[in-house]
């Protein structure tokens, strides 16, 4: 028979536990723990595999990472905007048409890019007042924590396409 389970509580002030979720969305925009994170899944990737297409996959390396980014900037401009229009078109305005990119140092800048963004999105998730008000264009329910859940789960699954893209190509 297996013994009665006790759980201990623990009082928390409200300005504690606001801090611990902040570090925690933190955290989330550049998880390791549970799957592999951005930039180990980018890194290494020669020049010649970055606009391969394996058998099956929809898109190379240099589209999802370019999707990536793109997505991610413009959710970090509509919650840091207050003149934010969504002016772009889904889906060709969030993915290049080109498989390859057009040179090394647009592969360059696109990863350091995303970096800075998702920094910038860390940076967000430390500062912003209230995480449940609402981005100042956004619609109801359109919040900041939503943003930053939102950006996270984005890239976490178009980092597994990519870590997949990756394994079909032999280079993972």
């Amino acid at each position: 028979m297996m013994g009665r389970l006790s759980v201990r509580s623990v009082r928390v002030t409200m300005p504690e536990s606001i801090g611990a979720i902040r570090e925690h969305l933190v955290k989330v925009l550049d998880w390791q723990e549970a799957h592999v994170g951005f930039d180990k899944a980018i890194d290494g990737i020669l020049p010649d595999k970055r606009g391969a297409r394996a058998p099956g996959f929809e898109h190379s390396p240099w589209q999802l990472l370019e999707h990536m980014r793109i997505a991610q900037e413009d959710i970090l401009d509509f919650c840091r905007n207050e003149q934010y229009e969504h002016r772009m078109t889904w889906p060709d305005d969030y993915w290049p048409k080109d498989p390859a990119p057009p040179g090394t140092a647009a592969w360059t800048d696109s990863v350091a890019s995303f970096t800075r963004s998702r920094e910038a999105l860390q940076q967000l998730a430390r500062d912003v007042e209230d995480l449940t008000a609402t981005v100042p264009t956004g619609k109801p329910g359109q919040t900041y924590l939503r943003a930053l859940l939102l950006v996270a789960d984005h890239a976490a699954y178009h980092v597994g396409q990519l870590v997949a893209a990756r394994r079909a190509l032999g280079i993972w």
